[in-house]
Formats: C-alpha cells, structure tokens, sequence
C-alpha cells in the first residue's frame, strides 16, 4: 500500500500487515518520531515480486490520532507566522520552507524544526532564543538547499504534472548539461531549468536511450541509402527511432527507419550467405579441371618412385608396382594393350640390375 501526509504530496510505501484500508482512509505510519497520521492513496493489493524492508503499517487512525494530527496542523502554522515575524524583525536573508511540530519524541516534550533557504551562511543565534521564548519548544533551524526547497514546498514543473521530486523521486542524481546536448535541447536555461533553479532531473530519464540511438545511427552529414533514394542525413528523431533524410535527388525530406538507413544493416541484407535461394557453387567441369600442372606431376611422379622402391625388384616388386596406381592396368585388374616402360637403371652392390626381374647370372636383386 502507499500513503501520502500531505494532498498530492510524496508517496511512501507500506506493508499492510492485517490491515485493509480503503482508498482516503486514515492511517497510522512508523516514523523515527513515533505514529503519525497519514492518508492512504493506493489500497494494499498483491505484487508480483517480492519485496521485503517495508514499514508496517499501525493500524486505522483512532479519534484521538485525528484530534492529535488537527491540533499539530494547527501548530505548525501558527510556527510558520511566528518564524516569518521574527525573520523580518531581525532582518535575516532566510526564507521559510517548511516547519515540522513534533510531541512524541522521548528525549523532548515539544520541537519545532523549522527549514530554511538562504543564499549564504546566516547567525540566528538571536532568531533561535526569540523563536523558543515565542512557540515555548525547542527549536532546531535547518538549512536547505534549492532542491530539497522545491521537494517541501511542491509545485508544478513545465510539463503541466507535479514536481518529480515531490512525489516519487528519492534521491537527486547528478544532471549534466551534456544530457541536454545529447537529446538537441535548446541550452537556453530557461527551458531546461525546472522549478528550482537547477537542471530538470527528467533530463536523465530518457539520456540513455539517446546514447544508444546515436551510437548506432549514422550522425547527421553522413550519406546514405535508402528505400526512397540516395540522400543525406538532417536530422534525427529518437522517440520514433528515425532518421530525416534529404533526398539527392528531389531534394525533399523524408523519415526513415534507423534499420534502413544502418550501414551494417545494407551489409547483411546484400551479403549472399544470408540469401535462402541462393544457388551453392558448382564443381568446375571442363579442360580447366582436367588440366594438370608441372608440381602435380611432380608429386606423382614422387608417389609412384617410393611405391616401387617399396616393392622391391624382381618379380614380386613388379606385380606390386603394377597394381594400384599404374596406369596399364585398368579397372577389374586386367592388363591394357599399353606396355609399361622398362624402369630406370640402379647400382646396388657394384653390379647393374634393373627393378622388372632377376639379371642374367639368375641372382634376383635385393
């Protein structure tokens, strides 16, 4: 469930327990201050993920809580008056910002925070005696700044919607006047300027989409190619994840699609691994591919020598040299018409013999 202490004010979110409150009623918060009242805007419902560290909440408001939270009300404006009297007695560069009227705190019986801006240190030694002599509490003055100025006070931001940061934000994060530059933004601040004074904190929200976009869509200049023709890029629009093209051609604008108009995007699509039909390369067939060159020959020649060296001479070696490979013998083992060439001469042990049979003393070579 989620409650708000003030109308329209920031959400703070609890976990019902047993309760079951309804929309506008009355309920009772933890806070480091004890039990205080607040309204419940969103019914407690199921969730889908699990999410644990919420408060608890108390229970229905009673009678007395509510005469209670009415007569603090009431307290806190009259602090308000008082405070801004004896600013202007003083004549201290303060502006009031808020004020908090706390009675439940052991340590204390009654405080009074008042919160403040001012543009410089400021001594209110004096305004803190004043101040507790005239509300009869403790007083604790804070300075704030400009941010947490436009978060206790509220307002209503150039989008028409309430403050950003007095409804749901919890943190300030760091804006840059980079993040304007990245989304084109005119650098007038005026218009980037939220209600206090400083960058708006939306700025941030939608900054990393645009650094996506820009990283992978060509900037502007660049030439391209697109459904519609050859152009050149104007201008780009990221909600739409488009890109404005002026045309070569006709020389009008039109708006394309980032995926059009991507370099590696035209790559994919043209490249003929990633076409379905396209036809696989056929094996080459022809004078070309019977076509033999003088270090294939080598190589068989090389082949055909150390098989004959392995067969030996002498008759055995001659079968086994006229089996595989040698091209008298066709398939099935038969002999052709082709006569082999007698093999080439060798010394082996002082003697010449050739590697087809035994020589004329009836010796077979070994």
């Amino acid at each position: 469930m989620a409650v708000s202490f003030e109308r329209y004010g920031r959400l703070y979110y609890l976990d019902p327990g047993p309760h079951r409150p309804r929309v506008g009623d009355k309920v009772l918060v933890p806070t480091d201050d004890g039990p205080e009242v607040a309204e419940c805007v969103w019914a407690p419902q199921h969730v889908v993920e699990e999410i644990g560290g919420l408060p608890t909440c108390e229970g229905i408001a009673s009678a007395a809580d509510l005469e209670r939270d009415e007569q603090n009300r009431q307290r806190r404006a009259d602090a308000r008056l008082t405070a801004k009297r004896l600013i202007r007695q003083h004549g201290l560069p303060m502006k009031v910002v808020g004020i908090d009227f706390v009675d439940r705190r052991p340590d204390v019986d009654q405080l009074v925070i008042v919160y403040f801006s001012a543009p410089h240190r400021v001594d209110f030694r004096e305004l803190v005696r004043d101040l507790a002599r005239g509300l009869r509490a403790r007083i604790e003055l804070r300075q704030v700044g400009a941010r947490d100025e436009a978060r206790l006070q509220g307002g209503i931001g150039p989008c028409g919607r309430d403050l950003c940061c007095a409804t749901f934000l919890k943190d300030f994060e760091p804006v840059s006047v980079r993040m304007a530059k990245d989304q084109d933004l005119p650098l007038n601040p005026l218009k980037i300027s939220g209600a206090c004074g400083r960058l708006m904190c939306c700025l941030k929200y939608e900054h990393p989409l645009y650094q996506e976009f820009n990283a992978k869509a060509p900037s502007v200049g660049t030439p391209v190619e697109t459904p519609a023709g050859d152009g050149v890029v104007v201008g780009h629009n990221v909600p739409s994840d488009t890109v404005v093209v002026r045309l070569a051609a006709s020389g009008r604008r039109c708006a394309c699609s980032r995926a059009d108009v991507c370099s590696p995007r035209q790559q994919y699509e043209a490249s003929d691994t990633t076409t379905p039909d396209a036809p696989l390369p056929e094996a080459k067939t022809g004078p070309a591919a019977d076509r033999r060159t003088p270090q294939a020959d080598a190589r068989t020649a090389d082949a055909g020598a150390g098989t004959a060296g392995a067969g030996g001479a002498g008759p055995a070696g001659a079968e086994q040299a006229g089996g595989v490979g040698d091209p008298s013998v066709g398939e099935g083992g038969e002999r052709g018409v082709r006569r082999r060439k007698p093999r080439r001469r060798r010394r082996l042990s002082g003697r010449e013999t050739t590697d087809s049979g035994p020589d004329d003393t009836g010796d077979s070579s070994r």
